[in-house]
């Protein structure tokens, strides 16, 4: 399967701070790409190299088989991008917007026009169409913005945490949408901070952090990576939290994640239901009281917070860009 994004070595500073550090990527045609690091990672940095906004210092990169830099003019016609806010005008109608955008890509008034329709019936929007867009929902401006990221029928999309601030609803709807859009054909490099998110819709997965790719693979062989179950369990006071960490910390195979508000304890563990059983007869010895107890295989949350030390914020942007 030939590849429709390959970045080798990419390099970008701000001044002293350092957004990518070498970084490698390589996407194969018609599959989705989940790019997951922390902020300041430089995931927002790479989708701007890779759709032309910003040129590197270092390294090179092909997009749809055009280098990013050299051919950046005739890439554009080739790419759709919609970012963490969607861009939209307010006070044109959404069949209005999305006509801008054809008459920009060049394919005139009339194909504009129908191209336009086109995507309001595939967006579920066609009763909005002839609406402002400032009485649009949070989740209609999304699709609305997504919508016009594929007036030019473009081979590659790139999406910048496209479901930052949706309900559930409203973004399982997108993602019903970016997986038939993968189906037909079209090659997606998706960032975000939704680890359900990357698990559903992404082939494969690198973790960024520092400006470096930091782990690479499909989500089962990243949790794969991480190794062994969790055993979760919840307790009834802070001082058998604490002796929660104190007693399984001998069998635990990892570090124990503790939340004092919820008076949960998550402990990595190797060996499966045997491992919950001697856990919770450790706590019997101990005068804990488990409320609940249970057992699950790593998730992606597990994968990001070991490889990057730290769970992934939903709530907050990149500050480095």
């Amino acid at each position: 399967m030939p590849d429709a994004i390959v970045a080798e070595g990419l390099a970008k500073k701000y001044g002293d701070v350092v957004a990518l550090d070498g970084l490698d990527l390589t996407v194969p045609e018609g599959t989705v790409f989940g790019l997951l690091g922390p902020n300041g990672a430089g995931k927002t940095t790479t989708v701007r190299i890779l759709t032309t906004l910003l040129k590197p210092d270092a390294g090179h990169a092909t997009v749809a088989g055009f280098d990013v830099v050299r051919d950046a003019h005739r890439l554009r016609a080739h790419i759709g991008a919609s970012g963490q806010y969607a861009a939209v005008d307010d006070h044109l109608t959404g069949a209005e917007n999305l006509e801008m955008v054809g008459r920009l890509y060049h394919l005139g008034v009339g194909r504009a026009k129908r191209r336009a329709r086109e995507l309001l019936e595939r967006f579920d929007l066609t009763e909005a169409g002839d609406r402002p867009v400032q009485g649009y929902s949070g989740g209609m401006r999304r699709r609305l913005d997504l919508a016009g990221a594929l007036v030019a029928n473009p081979p590659v999309l790139f999406l910048d945490e496209p479901t930052t601030g949706l309900d559930p609803r409203a973004r399982a709807g997108l993602w019903d949408v970016i997986s038939d859009l993968v189906t037909a054909g079209t090659t997606v490099l998706l960032t975000t901070q939704y680890m359900e998110e990357a698990d559903r819709l992404a082939d494969r997965i690198a973790v960024v952090d520092h400006g470096h790719v930091i782990a690479l693979g499909t989500a089962d062989e990243l949790k794969d990576e991480v190794g062994g179950d969790r055993i979760e369990l919840s307790v009834t006071s802070a001082a058998d939290l604490e002796t929660v960490r104190r007693t399984l910390a001998p069998m635990a195979a990892g570090e124990i994640q503790t939340d004092a508000t919820a008076l949960q304890a998550t402990i990595p563990v190797t060996g499966g239901a045997v491992a919950l059983t001697r856990a919770l007869g450790h706590l019997t010895a101990e005068r804990v009281t488990v409320r609940d107890a249970g057992l699950r295989r790593p998730t992606l949350d597990d994968v990001f917070l070991t490889l990057t030390g730290h769970q992934a914020d939903q709530k907050t942007k990149e500050t480095v860009r």
